[in-house]
């Protein structure tokens, strides 16, 4: 196992503050509240990146029990999925240990604290048909709250057809339906208990879509609530997607009658409904002593 635990080299922490300070403005902290979904250009450096593509290659070498392939059996490509993988992967637990996500998630979730949720690697091999349909990521999840990021992090260029996109604004609205990618069924909230998902491509232009070109060392920053969904991969290129969700201040654990994904086995068990998320699979990486002086509340 691997722990990451808060950062404690204070010069790690000012040259972190540091690139913030040039890479996340205060208009970005303004459209992340806004419209649920932000683009943080080059937050991450050329080595922070080969760190983290090393971590996505070991995964796909050696996926866990929890991986899983969404995409079809006639698919040219491949859509691979695996989570919660940073206590078994090193280069993992160093990415989120020794980058400045999670402070960036702090300013961005305007919280004092910021907890590791879990890690998500998404890759889709060249040739890839399975597109992501449009969804929530909060709804599958054992979570209650509003001060949650996750961090979209490519290793390899993504073009705008490829890109995750979002409706903006929508992590104001209600809670939708959860349903799975390839079929369509209801397998947690009960058919009709929450909002249907609305037919976004149906008619593109009545909503507002954002999205971006990608580079590597770009960070997609999203509310689980935004509406969001991705393309496939055309041509001979890859798009392996490293994912980290962080959760703030009025988290709460949320215990489901289903399986969430991801899934925490035993985890109700140890961790009460409505408790603050205070296990070691959710490590604390900032703290509120972490805040610099003058932005504290």
């Amino acid at each position: 196992m691997h722990p990451v635990s808060p950062a404690s080299d204070l010069s790690q922490q000012q040259h972190f503050q540091q690139r913030l300070q040039e890479r996340l403005t205060a208009g970005d902290i303004v459209r992340f509240d806004r419209d649920g979904a932000i683009c943080i250009k080059q937050l991450l450096t050329p080595e922070e990146v080969a760190l983290l593509r090393d971590g996505i290659d070991a995964n796909l070498a050696a996926p866990s029990p929890r991986a899983k392939v969404a995409s079809r059996p006639d698919d040219p490509g491949r859509f691979f999925e695996d989570f919660c993988n940073w206590q078994d992967i090193p280069q993992f637990g160093r990415f989120v240990r020794d980058t400045p996500l999670a402070l960036a998630a702090q300013r961005l979730m305007q919280s004092r604290t910021v907890r590791l949720y879990h890690d998500h690697v998404l890759v889709k091999e060249p040739g890839t048909r399975q597109k992501t349909p449009w969804h929530q990521d909060q709804p599958y999840y054992n979570i209650d709250g509003m001060q949650n990021v996750s961090m979209w992090i490519p290793v390899d260029p993504v073009s705008r057809a490829a890109t995750l996109e979002f409706v903006a604004g929508s992590h104001k609205g209600p809670w939708l339906m959860p349903r799975t990618f390839m079929d369509n069924q209801a397998k947690w909230f009960p058919e009709g208990s929450l909002q249907d998902l609305p037919n976004v491509e149906a008619d593109r232009d009545a909503f507002p879509i954002v999205g971006w070109e990608i580079e590597p060392g770009d960070v997609v920053c999203f509310h689980m609530l935004t509406l969001h969904a991705a393309g496939g991969v055309e041509g001979p290129h890859r798009r392996r997607v490293f994912s980290v969700r962080f959760l703030g201040d009025d988290t709460r654990h949320a215990p489901r009658p289903w399986k969430t994904s991801p899934e925490f086995p035993g985890l109700a068990d140890e961790l009460p409904a409505g408790a603050e998320m205070d296990h070691p699979l959710f490590p604390l990486l900032v703290d509120g002593n972490d805040v610099p002086q003058g932005e504290r509340a």
